[in-house]
């Protein structure tokens, strides 16, 4: 990345400012702004996380926002409520209380002497969740937003209910977020009262993952603060990116389908990360992007930012398994809108073992009016597929599209998954799914012939089955890999469903053993080039843990062949690309100083013991501790993660998420430490946690919880 100091404005900051809200808590804000903000007011742009302004994320921090406000913008870096040194105690995340806060604090910088009356908000992953939640409460000063990696949907397109299938990560999120919670803010801001606000906070957190548990369903719970439920609410322009390697790939694509007002969708090779910090690479000059998307919709500047295309995206090459890349080969590609009107959907008949040609499928070469129409592209990912599902349609109610053939079965054992990689890839620790032939083999598998010619798909590809299970709650989870001549498999996209739920909204739909039904997976969306001489290899598998957690017993799965498909969004290889302008080197301010004092640990260990059949994947991602030199502070952070199971004993696996976060200046170290425990057996889960707070080694809080949550078809 470039540095750069030599910017148009010369800009100062004011670390430490108070926003009271109405009900008197006050909010610990950083702002960056131009000097000449003061004679001649700029508009502001506000990124509201939990993260900590002072110290976990304010070297990021000092990238990005100093080299706005050296554009002309007054920058502002807000803890949320009950976080770093704001007041109150932060429950859950994007509550209404949440939410009011923004608005307050968007109608407070709106009427600051330096500020010109416009915001925007901008962030990544939580910031993103919030300024697009708030833009769909219309605030009357926000007139654009900047998201990345986000999600329309809470439930079944973010870490919790992928398909209705419970995520692993939504026990992995939930310990991250009582760590984060449960630390206290500093002493050198808040003064004396520190330790009453820490143990405000110690005293009224309870592990996060409980509530999330009580909300199996799609639930008013989770349709709260979804913008997929009114679209239209939506009012103010949008610049939208992820990347294929994150969690949250599918949401761009829905936000440019549904929404109507100015918008613009980026989608790189990228895991949880901003774009100009994009692993694997290549990273590009987002906030040069960003800027101009501010000086067009704050700013009025009128700079052709909407010209081009509405979409670009990189297109992977083939890349063999590995857990980690540098860079994904590939190229970008453009599309004018979405869903576009170049890319068709292509089924396939699904045979023994055969992934069939076009025109053997049931119906053609596609399902009627497939070319960018919903189940296509712009519906993208498992909260579509969820909602096709839903319910399961018996087979002998159904459309049979042609006879079926013979049945082909698959038991998965529980070891299908631990390749899986993470659910948000962060690449670090290397989390990428790792080469799938092991995971194949407890799989049912489908390949195409060896490809004679090159075949590109953008868009989320679709799995349409015909299926009988064996028992009344049943999962399976569908990936799509490319196969090389030497048989080495790299996962492309994959997708899950609980086939049960429907749409979970409704109640759960005990299956019934032996009864035929259609169940529709819509695959995550992905960009990917599979070159002549590979194969195109669907997998299915009955678990896929400890990625999803699996239904409470083993269960038998019959595909009929013949009547079962998948839709492949294929996008013309050789399609002349739209021009668009090409993206910058990336860059941002010189970072803050920091002074590593203990070494960063990363592992990712898979083992099994053959002597008692026990399973386990441990993930450790230690930062290791680190001084910021401007503040004076030492802070540690220390994650682990850790997924059992025994056999093929579905009631056995078992997670955990346990966190350290520390903080020393001088006599002044504390430090919390979390512990998350999540089992099951066939009919409820078991979540055993402890919170314990120190003051150097003396233990000054401690708390234990004990409960379990029925389980509610899953």
């Amino acid at each position: 990345m470039r540095h750069v100091s030599d910017l148009p404005y010369a800009t100062k900051e004011e670390q430490h400012l108070t926003i009271r809200m109405s009900d008197g808590v006050r909010l610990s804000a950083h702002v960056w702004r131009p000097v000449s903000s003061e004679d001649e007011p700029v508009p502001a742009i506000l990124e509201y996380i939990p993260y900590r302004k002072r110290d976990l994320t304010s070297v990021r921090d000092s990238i990005h926002h100093p080299y706005l406000a050296g554009h002309g913008y007054a920058c502002v870096r807000v803890d949320l409520r009950g976080t770093g040194d704001s007041e109150g105690v932060l429950r859950d995340e994007y509550l209404e209380r949440e939410q009011a806060d923004a608005e307050e604090v968007l109608a407070w910088l709106a009427e600051q002497p330096w500020c010109d009356g416009t915001t925007g908000m901008m962030g990544l992953s939580w910031g993103a969740f919030a300024a697009l939640q708030v833009a769909a409460r219309q605030p009357p000063s926000l007139r654009a937003i900047v998201i990345a990696s986000f999600t329309d949907d809470r439930y079944a397109d973010d870490m919790h209910y992928m398909g209705g299938a419970l995520l692993s990560d939504n026990l992995a999120e939930a310990g991250t977020m009582f760590a984060y919670a449960t630390c206290p803010p500093d002493p050198a801001v808040v003064g004396e009262r520190w330790r009453e606000m820490w143990h405000e906070r110690l005293e009224n957190t309870e592990p996060w993952v409980l509530e999330w548990l009580r909300h199996q369903r799609r639930d008013a719970y989770w349709r709260r603060a979804s913008v997929c439920e009114d679209y239209q609410a939506v009012r103010c322009p949008v610049l939208a990116s992820s990347g294929w390697a994150d969690g949250y790939s599918n949401a761009v694509t829905r936000l440019l389908a549904n929404l109507d007002v100015p918008r613009k969708g980026l989608i790189g090779p990228w895991s949880h990360k901003f774009p100009h910090l994009g692993e694997p690479g290549p990273a590009i000059g987002y906030l040069q992007e960003v800027v101009r998307w501010w000086d067009r919709w704050l700013k009025g500047i009128e700079n052709g930012v909407m010209d081009g295309p509405m979409l670009r995206t990189w297109m992977q090459d083939t890349v063999p398994p590995s857990t980690s890349y540098a860079e994904r080969p590939g190229r970008w590609v453009a599309e004018p809108g979405w869903p576009s009107p170049h890319i068709r959907q292509v089924t396939h008949p699904l045979t023994r073992h055969r992934i069939g040609n076009p025109e053997e499928a049931p119906g053609g070469t596609g399902r009627p009016g497939a070319a960018g129409s919903a189940p296509g592209p712009a519906a993208d990912a498992s909260v579509s597929a969820d909602a096709e599902a839903s319910p399961p349609v018996a087979a002998d109610d159904a459309d049979r599209r042609g006879e079926p053939g013979e049945a082909m079965t698959v038991r998965s054992p529980l070891s299908v998954g631990q390749f899986a990689g993470k659910w948000a890839s962060y690449n670090a620790p290397p989390d990428l799914p790792y080469d799938q032939r092991e995971e194949d083999g407890g799989s049912l598998v489908f390949d195409t012939d060896q490809l004679t010619e090159r075949v590109e798909i953008l868009g989320s590809p679709t799995v349409e089955l015909d299926l009988a299970v064996s028992e009344p709650v049943a999962q399976v989870a569908a990936r799509i890999s490319d196969v090389a001549p030497d048989g080495s498999a790299t996962r492309v996209t994959y997708g899950v469903l609980n086939i049960g739920r429907g749409d979970g909204t409704a109640d759960p739909t005990p299956l019934e053993p032996g009864r035929r039904y259609r169940a529709v997976i819509q695959l995550n969306g992905v960009a990917q080039a599979f070159p002549p001489g590979h194969r195109i290899r669907l997998s299915l598998s009955t678990s896929y843990w400890p990625l999803a957690w699996p239904p409470p017993r083993p269960v038998l799965l019959s595909v009929y062949e013949g009547t079962s498909t998948l839709t492949l969004p294929v996008r013309p290889a050789d399609r002349d690309e739209e021009p668009a302008r090409p993206f910058g080197e990336p860059e941002g301010a010189p970072p803050l100083r920091t002074t590593r004092l203990s070494p960063v640990e990363e592992r990712w260990d898979v083992r099994r013991d053959l002597v008692d059949y026990k399973a386990e994947l441990e993930i450790v991602k230690d930062r290791g501790l680190v001084r910021y030199e401007d503040i004076g502070l030492d802070v540690g952070c220390r994650a682990y993660e850790r997924y059992t199971s025994v056999a093929d004993d579905f009631t056995s696996p078992s997670g955990e998420s346990a966190w350290t976060m520390r903080f020393r200046r001088d006599d002044w170290d504390v430090r919390v430490e979390t512990r998350t425990v999540l089992r099951c057996d066939e009919h409820e889960f078991q979540v055993d946690a402890t919170l314990d707070g120190y003051e150097g080694d003396r233990r000054v809080f401690s708390r234990s919880w004990n409960e379990t949550v029925p389980r509610d078809g899953l």
